[in-house]
């Protein structure tokens, strides 16, 4: 095979095999309906008193039915909050060949909610005047990199948050030797290479379009300012001071030993990924637990001097709105949709073997979050949990 026919290829498995890393969607009806195909429908649920936790064992049932019925997941942990406390319900096991049960603390990759965390971290080099929120991202790279503009205008920080830069999904020079884990030979050269010989195809700061290599770029730039590694920058201003303690990109022994295996959607085990260039787009692996912990600081039930803090840099990844449906928009890392129960925040995302989601509810205070070592959807799962708490019981859905 030639060198450009193989090239291809790759990249096409990359696109085909791993989904790339989730992208975002519409809310239509009051249900999310994104574009990643799960092939069942959506089990209706009994709605509680609005703010309540839901019965663990109706969350267990419906597991149990995606798992063992269905056979579309290994194993999957699902995490709620609420003014009422917090509650972990989990079903299956770390992996087909390892029967140790998930729970609150196993970890997995939880794949773009790390721009969650990414958004975060330039929110807050704001607020220390570290950086601009409308800086160009060309002040950020080396001399000798070109950064693509469009009609006099240049990237800032706040069109990669929003993926309104014009860049593409994914860099056309990502041509992995293994695509079993895509990104991991995917280097800083290639990145720049790839920047400084691409032209723009739509405007900046007024098309859309979800963009892995943007928020990678974001996090590589955000590091590079700071004169750390992403994973240190997260670790320094958004772990650490959140007791965050099983969130990280390269584990320790102990983050290790709870780290559950990945399946494909045809539950056959498969590599971890590693993101070492992108890392702002998808590295972040953590827990249920951990990512409560998040959940809570966003929704002001934890009262911390750090926590506070950090509360009010997720403030500002949320000021910034950037309309993308009629009901949707994104913020800086978030999509925000809105219905007739208010606002709902979230993200999802995914990698070559886990699913996840993440998702609060403002108003009612409440906010869920699931994890899952299966490359299958678990975004219904979510929604279902969140209709639960946000709607009174045996309401009608929000049109």
């Amino acid at each position: 095979m030639t060198g450009p026919a193989k090239k291809k290829t790759a990249l096409q498995g990359v696109m085909t095999a791993t989904a790339a890393i989730l992208t975002i969607a519409a809310f239509s009806s009051g249900l999310l309906h994104l574009d990643r195909l799960i092939e069942r429908p959506l089990v209706t649920s009994t709605a509680n008193a609005a703010g309540s936790i839901p019965a663990g064992a109706k969350v267990r049932a419906l597991l149990a039915e995606r798992i063992d019925e269905h056979k579309q997941g290994v194993g999957i942990v699902v995490g709620i909050v609420s003014p009422k406390g917090r509650s972990v319900v989990s079903h299956g096991k770390f992996g087909i060949a390892d029967p140790r049960p998930v729970d609150g603390d196993t970890l997995f990759e939880i794949g773009s909610i790390t721009k969650v965390f990414t958004a975060m971290l330039l929110a807050d080099m704001a607020e220390r005047g570290e950086v601009a929120l409308n800086d160009s991202v060309a002040r950020y790279l080396p001399e000798d990199v070109t950064m693509p503009g469009r009609d006099g205008k240049t990237i800032s920080f706040t069109d990669l948050a929003t993926h309104m830069s014009g860049l593409p999904r994914l860099p056309d020079n990502l041509a992995p030797a293994d695509e079993a884990n895509p990104y991991a030979d995917y280097t800083t050269q290639q990145l720049y290479a790839f920047l400084s010989g691409y032209i723009l195809p739509r405007r900046i700061g007024v098309e859309y379009e979800y963009s892995n290599l943007g928020f990678g770029l974001l996090g590589h730039a955000l590091a590079r300012r700071a004169g750390v590694d992403y994973a240190t920058l997260v670790r320094l201003r958004i772990t650490d001071p959140l007791g965050m303690s099983s969130t990280a990109i390269t584990l320790t022994p102990d983050l290790a030993k709870r780290m559950a295996r990945g399946h494909d959607s045809a539950l056959a085990g498969v590599p971890n990924w590693d993101l070492p260039t992108l890392a702002g787009a998808g590295a972040l692996r953590s827990s249920v637990n951990d990512l409560l912990v998040f959940l809570e600081m966003a929704l002001g039930q934890r009262q911390t001097p750090r926590a506070v803090r950090l509360s009010k840099t997720l403030a500002t990844t949320l000021a910034t709105r950037r309309q993308i449906t009629d009901g949707g928009a994104t913020a800086l890392g978030w999509v925000v949709t809105t219905n007739a129960t208010g606002e709902v925040i979230w993200h999802n995302g995914g990698t070559g073997g886990f699913s996840s989601f993440i998702a609060f509810h403002p108003r009612t205070k409440v906010g869920v979050v699931i994890l899952s070592n299966t490359n299958v959807g678990i975004e219904d799962i979510g929604v279902q949990v969140l209709r639960s708490l946000v709607l009174p019981a045996n309401g009608p859905i929000p049109g």
